[in-house]
């Protein structure tokens, strides 16, 4: 699945567009790949396995609506911002291949907005051999953050700090033995690690270690619930995975099994969604504000753009991601200056320390790109709401 956002370019003729495009072509190889005198090219692969992964199409219907509302307002120093998605489906393998093709055939300023740990730890490896930006990864990632990576800039707080934020809470409710369900792969086992030290600094037990493959089936996933039972856990916790965490929690209850099942954000409200009246008292965290009340700044905007720009279409964690991360992109390229180039892409962020996103502080030190640390806790209700 390929698509080309010309946000704001509706009014020119697709003739004029293409020869635009092409007229500029020869200037921005002279500058900077992307760059033209009226466009600067974003490149993107994301998880939207052909419009079936809920969550990676609500993230881009919000980037979507602000790109839009940017774009309206003038772009980036006269600049329309266009960006060129590719859809990953949902591999490492094949995000990375399509990030080498956005630099080295598209010739895309930087590469932004992805979703998944394994697709957005392979962009990474892209970016970093390429020596091309990589900005607004929307995933949880140690691998993002530690080593210090120079060209890579997260926007949302990291899983670490997820799982830290749900076992607290699950341990001021004297739940003491925990599960873990993570993926079978390198970043799963990085998240244990980091899971096996949070509980032993709240003096609580891991009971149960699950890694999955994207292969698992139901012989699978009735093994783990089982463990889950026979494991004596008390809470479950999980890395990513929503759609075969909604059946494991499914098995689970058929099974009996008694332990309280809580969730990091990615897919939050599909799966509560999916879930229906088993999601009722499921504890999420979030790393976004509550996109469904008008209690934060950056929620009101949201939601009066959203509203006006994606008629239609429901409020929710992964649009409001999106929205966030493509104001904090539009942001970042301002910094980069008039006459934008990678380098001064990366310096203009690090010059800055601070990008301010309505009131949202993404700190962006030498050495250190945290951008946010906010880690909300949610609770679906038996109203089929998120409670903050």
């Amino acid at each position: 699945m390929t698509t080309f956002l010309t946000f704001a370019l509706r009014r020119w003729p697709a003739a004029m567009l293409s020869l635009t495009l092409a007229a500029g072509a020869t200037a921005a190889s002279a500058a900077a790949d992307g760059v033209t005198r009226t466009t600067l090219l974003i490149g993107q692969t994301i998880t939207l396995q052909g419009g079936k992964n809920a969550y990676g199409m609500a993230v881009q219907d919000g980037i979507a609506a602000y790109l839009k509302a940017a774009n309206a307002q003038g772009g980036v120093h006269g600049r329309q911002i266009l960006l060129k998605t590719l859809d990953d489906d949902n591999s490492g393998t094949k995000a990375e291949a399509n990030a080498r093709d956005l630099v080295l055939k598209e010739k895309a300023f930087i590469l932004f907005g992805s979703i998944e740990g394994g697709p957005s730890t392979a962009v990474m490896k892209a970016a970093v051999d390429l020596k091309v930006p990589f900005f607004g990864p929307m995933a949880g990632s140690p691998t993002l953050r530690r080593p210090h990576q120079p060209l890579v800039f997260p926007v949302r707080a990291e899983h670490r700090d997820e799982f830290r934020a749900l076992l607290e809470h699950a341990r001021s409710l004297g739940m003491t033995r925990a599960a873990f369900v993570r993926s079978d792969s390198e970043t799963g086992l990085q998240h244990l690690e980091n899971v096996r030290i949070l509980c032993q600094q709240l003096k609580m037990e891991l009971v149960a270690d699950l890694p999955f493959k994207s292969s698992i089936g139901d012989p699978e996933i009735t093994a783990m619930a089982q463990r889950i039972g026979t494991s004596g856990a008390q809470v479950v916790i999980n890395h990513g995975g929503a759609g075969m965490y909604e059946q494991l929690i499914r098995k689970s209850r058929a099974l009996g099994v008694k332990a309280s099942f809580s969730a990091v954000n990615s897919g939050s409200a599909q799966l509560a969604e999916k879930l229906g009246d088993l999601a009722h008292g499921m504890v999420f965290a979030q790393v976004v504000p509550n996109p469904m009340e008008r209690k934060t700044e950056i929620a009101r905007e949201y939601r009066d753009v959203f509203a006006r720009l994606q008629p239609g279409k429901p409020f929710s964690y992964g649009s409001l991601e999106g929205y966030l991360t493509a104001k904090a992109l539009v942001a970042a390229l301002k910094l980069a200056g008039p006459e934008p180039t990678r380098e001064s892409f990366v310096q203009g962020l690090v010059k800055a320390g601070v990008v301010d996103i309505n009131g949202l502080r993404l700190k962006y030190q030498p050495g250190d790109y945290t951008g946010l640390t906010l880690v909300d806790l949610a609770i679906y209700t038996r109203e089929n709401r998120f409670m903050h």
